[in-house]
């Protein structure tokens, strides 16, 4: 016999899953939302069985099906570094990869095996209530399960918030065996891009210079600038065609915004990034670890280079539509050393802001960072000195009471992000790996299905949230639940413009949520959204009344 139940996006489904004692049947929806659920398939027999995954549905075309895969972790906490709401903090198979599913699948008598079904309710979509069923049949055997989606007569509105992950060229490259920039490249980073940007994600960042980020002291990581630079004597000459083809590629997958890599390294501004230049006909390393801050031949190269590079993006219309860092994740201890970074390109940024992360109030406190990236474990600094157009970020630090990724994370801790985004007004939001396919600093190469926490240095999913397949991305559960989180705070946003404010904050605990203090279950989450779509069912009924 085929055993067969519905789940909702929010659990994570293990191999050894037996508990099913009650089932996700209903939900809503809004017009322009991707929403998802899930069936856990079993076989009663011995062995593994083939089966037929058929759906059936008046929004058959709008649904995808995937196979949720198991990936293994290591670490997937720190000791003593974690609170008790893990799913596991022991080694282990966790669910992550969405395999697509194209209508077979195999079963067996052992393990679960899991469907992702994602439904992309078109905007036209007539408001009501629409059945889908699932349908496993083989060998003489079927189960189903149905499912049915209310449909909401309004649509989602557009996506405020900044969203980033950091790409990494490198990582892309070196997987697939194609040189940087390539046309095998150029393809590929489209379609990474285009996932990206279905998932939520609409700002990319761009190496203009290679990425001074996760590298091991005195050590590269291949090289992936974009700009071409020739010197002569003391004169530097730009061509930006790399950089022009890259902002093409980003925008036709949809992306609306850039981030320039960092101008100096990580954690401190202490040197100048890997930059090759073009002298005398030989591509030479000018600048890297070796490179002070303060020197003054890089000081120079950045009064040369800034000027072109802001002048190229203002001719391209992108003024207001790119960002600029100094260095990532510096300390106190860096304070002065960031000060005097900061003072050699400020001249040269005009109408160009920028941000950095950072834990550190006093960044801000002495006027260095005007536009801070706050870490979600140190934000309340940052609200209460009222930081004009916040933004937050997550890695490996935010372990202990705050909404994460990691795969040993309940997805509520995922999901919740899109509510806490709202209701503080944050208004972009970073996470550092989209695809790093790395140890940790970078010192080799990594398989992401059999290695998910950059060998054992950070809590497993920390370092990406999409798997390389055999010609693109294959996203993860993450990923998934993450631009859930974003429809979420979109919702919230459309409730506030049709009920006003009052309407979001009579939700129930809602009030009294911060960072750390959130709901911490699947159903109160899954009750919250049903009653912010109630409500904006309801305006639209007393609308549609109102105008006869």
């Amino acid at each position: 016999m085929i055993h067969i139940h519905s789940r909702s996006a929010l659990e994570k489904i293990f191999p050894d899953a037996e508990d099913f004692r009650t089932e996700y049947d209903k939900g809503s929806s809004l017009r322009g939302e991707s929403f998802a659920w899930q069936a856990a398939i079993k076989w009663d027999g011995w062995g593994t069985k083939p089966l037929r995954i058929q759906v059936d549905s008046p929004l058959k075309e709008h649904i995808r099906l995937y196979r949720v895969g198991n990936v293994p972790c290591e670490l997937p906490a720190y000791p003593a570094r974690h609170d008790s709401d893990y799913l596991s903090v022991k080694p282990g198979l966790f669910p992550d990869p969405l395999f697509p599913l194209s209508g077979s699948l195999e079963v067996n008598s052992f393990t679960q095996t899991v469907v992702w079904m994602d439904i992309l309710v078109p905007e036209d979509c007539s408001p009501g209530e629409y059945p889908v069923t699932l349908l496993a049949e083989g060998e003489g055997e079927s189960a189903q399960c149905t499912f049915t989606l209310e449909v909401i007569g309004a649509s989602l509105p557009k996506q405020k918030l900044i969203y980033t992950q950091w790409f990494h060229g490198d990582c892309l490259a070196q997987w697939y065996w194609v040189p940087v920039y390539s046309e095998e490249y150029w393809s590929l980073l489209g379609r990474y891009l285009r996932a990206a940007a279905e998932e939520g994600m609409n700002m990319v960042l761009t190496p203009v210079l290679t990425p001074a980020l996760d590298t091991e002291v005195g050590a590269e990581r291949p090289c992936t600038q974009l700009a071409n630079i020739r010197k002569t004597k003391n004169t530097y000459t730009f061509d930006f065609s790399n950089l022009g083809r890259f902002i093409r590629v980003a925008q036709e997958a949809g992306m609306e915004y850039f981030e320039v890599s960092h101008l100096f390294t990580q954690w401190g501004a202490g040197f100048a990034p890997a930059i090759y230049v073009v002298e005398n006909g030989a591509t030479l390393r000018l600048f890297g670890w070796d490179t002070p801050a303060s020197s003054p031949a890089y000081r120079e190269f950045l009064a040369q280079f800034l000027p072109a590079l802001t002048g190229y993006f203002r001719r391209a219309g992108l003024e207001g539509k790119v960002i600029f860092h100094i260095s990532d994740e510096p300390e106190k201890k860096d304070l002065e050393a960031y000060k005097k970074a900061r003072e050699s390109v400020l001249p040269y940024l005009d109408g160009f802001p920028l941000y950095d992360a950072l834990s550190d109030t006093a960044f801000f406190d002495k006027g260095l960072v005007s536009n801070p990236i706050a870490a979600t474990n140190h934000i309340e600094g940052f609200l209460q000195r009222e930081a004009p157009g916040l933004w937050a970020y997550t890695c490996c630090g935010q372990n202990v009471d705050v909404a994460n990724r990691f795969l040993a994370m309940p997805s509520y801790r995922n999901r919740i992000l899109g509510w806490q985004l709202y209701k503080f007004k944050i208004a972009g939001f970073l996470h550092w790996g989209f695809n790093f396919w790395n140890s940790q600093n970078s010192r080799s190469r990594i398989d992401p299905y059999t290695v998910t926490d950059a060998g054992r240095a950070f809590p497993g999913g920390d370092p990406f949230s999409v798997y390389p397949g055999p010609d693109g991305p294959i996203k993860s559960l993450r990923m998934k639940v993450f631009h859930h989180a974003l429809q979420d705070m979109r919702a919230l946003e459309l409730l506030e413009s049709l009920r006003g404010p009052e309407a979001v904050k009579a939700l129930p605990g809602f009030g009294g949520m911060t960072f750390s203090t959130y709901p911490r279950s699947p159903g109160s989450l899954l009750a919250w959204r049903e009653t912010v779509n109630g409500e904006i069912a309801k305006h639209m009924a007393e609308k549609e009344q109102a105008d006869g």
